[in-house]
């Protein structure tokens, strides 16, 4: 009889290890199907993050540097051109929601490859489509590759430079900040060089977009979200071994999908205003700190070099911010830094328009390095891929939501005031919340825990 037991209680511990041996057979094939593919195409990857962000804002600021010219030619009022630097931000918001469940059914290296053509087709047409409307929807297209663009970047850097979050963050950062700047600089002497035709200075941007394809096209079929979710879900039974198995169906853990509610984390709500009130100010300053210029006296060709300026200085700090950011276990500091800069480059503006217009551009330059802050505080605010995605998809959707009024009224104010006075002011008004959101989003807090925190 106790032999009898004795074999019985070995089958049974033969078997508890043959499950867990397959489990671990399955755990390792699915992290070797996540890890296999970065070893061979990581350095692809790094060169489809720079074409891509290069190609993130162009869209944005060649119009800028033409506004007033694309005003003429196509008949626009004050009003209506607010109207033309609000699309930025509703198409950010409207499409970027889209863009977890896009990455999640196709990945997301095929999401961004969609985008980067949309973009390159977006920009190709809309100089030549005739009329507002036709200009306008020509822009929505090529924004809607920008926002689901937008949102995958810092998924992507997670998913692929896991340990390199700041560094990777840095370098996709920078390079949103030199395509802003470059288009800014030389959309103007492209258009003068093409016989002066803001058609062609606006559509010769589609070219790079269209260069930005092809390092996505071998990454398309990469879905990483699902290969790391497969690892994780083959992982989990093994850390728990008999016990796991007594445990299933496993409770869900509060990083998981289902889990999660983003919109219980105050620290969600805090980095979604923030953001949007970041991008309220980037937006004003690429669509009008041209116009600003040239009312001032400046000319046309100077007034894109300080827009430029302004851009430009966020390819060193862009890089470098990030890193610091992450070292720090609270980032309110910087948020406070950028908003006074901020605040004294508008003070500048209202009051010295000309003789300290490389001073101001310069000021305004380092506040606008709000949003590669915003964009590390994603990754250092969540635990989890899946989190990461969820948050940078609601503070951007959100953020941009929040933004879209600040062009409009813009240009209504500067339509309807005669002048930058009050335009101006309510910029400056706006830094304030500002820099309060960004210290409350500074904080040393993760939204799952906060999630968790709501549900228990």
């Amino acid at each position: 009889m106790a032999d009898d037991e004795t074999q019985t209680m070995t089958r049974a511990r033969g078997r508890t290890a043959s499950r867990t041996r397959t489990r671990g057979s399955a755990a390792s094939e699915a992290a070797g199907a996540a890890g296999a593919v970065p070893g061979r195409l990581t350095w692809l990857v790094v060169v489809g993050l720079v074409l891509a962000a290069l190609n993130l804002r162009p869209a944005i600021t060649s119009l800028g540097a033409l506004l007033e010219e694309v005003r003429a030619g196509l008949g626009m009022s004050g009003s209506v051109a607010g109207l033309l630097t609000s699309v930025p931000p509703l198409c950010f918001a409207v499409f970027g929601v889209a863009a977890p469940r896009l990455s999640r059914r196709w990945g997301p290296g095929a999401v961004v490859c969609a985008g980067m053509a949309a973009i390159a087709g977006g920009l190709l047409i809309r100089p030549w489509a005739g009329g507002t409307a036709g200009f306008l929807a020509a822009s929505a297209l090529a924004l809607a590759g920008i926002a689901v663009s937008n949102v995958l970047m810092p998924v992507i850097v997670k998913r692929w430079f896991p340990d390199r979050v700041g560094s990777m963050t840095g370098l996709y950062s920078m390079a949103v900040a030199l395509g802003t700047a470059l288009a800014a600089a030389v959309t103007v002497p492209m258009a003068e060089s093409a016989g002066g035709s803001w058609r062609t200075g606006l559509a010769l941007w589609a070219v790079p977009a269209a260069l930005a394809v092809l390092p996505w096209l071998p990454l398309m079929r990469d879905r990483g979200g699902a290969s790391a979710s497969a690892a994780e879900s083959a992982a989990e039974p093994v850390a728990g071994s008999a016990a796991g198995s007594a445990a299933e169906p496993a409770t869900p853990r509060p990083q998981d999908p289902p889990a999660v509610r983003i919109t219980r984390s105050p620290t969600a709500w805090a980095l979604a205003c923030f953001f949007g009130l970041q991008a309220t100010a980037a937006y004003i300053t690429m669509g009008w700190l041209p116009q600003i210029f040239r009312d001032a006296g400046v000319p046309a060709s100077t007034a894109g070099v300080l827009l430029a300026t302004t851009m430009g200085l966020g390819v060193p700090l862009s890089f470098v911010l990030p890193q610091i950011a992450a070292r720090m276990r609270h980032q309110g500091l910087i948020a406070v830094a950028l908003g006074v800069c901020g605040l004294t480059g508008y003070a500048g503006l209202s009051f010295a328009p000309v003789a300290g217009a490389w001073a101001w551009a310069l000021l305004l330059g380092v506040s606008n390095c709000a949003f590669p802050l915003v964009l590390t505080l994603i990754g250092m605010r969540t635990r989890t891929g899946t989190g990461e995605v969820r948050l940078s998809a609601f503070v951007q959707s959100t953020g941009y939501l929040i933004s879209i009024p600040g062009p409009l009224l813009i240009g209504v104010l500067y339509q309807h005031s005669g002048g930058w006075g009050l335009p101006i002011a309510l910029m400056a008004a706006l830094m304030v919340p500002q820099i309060a959101l960004g210290v409350l989003a500074g904080r040393n807090r993760v939204v799952e825990d906060e999630c968790g925190a709501a549900r228990g």
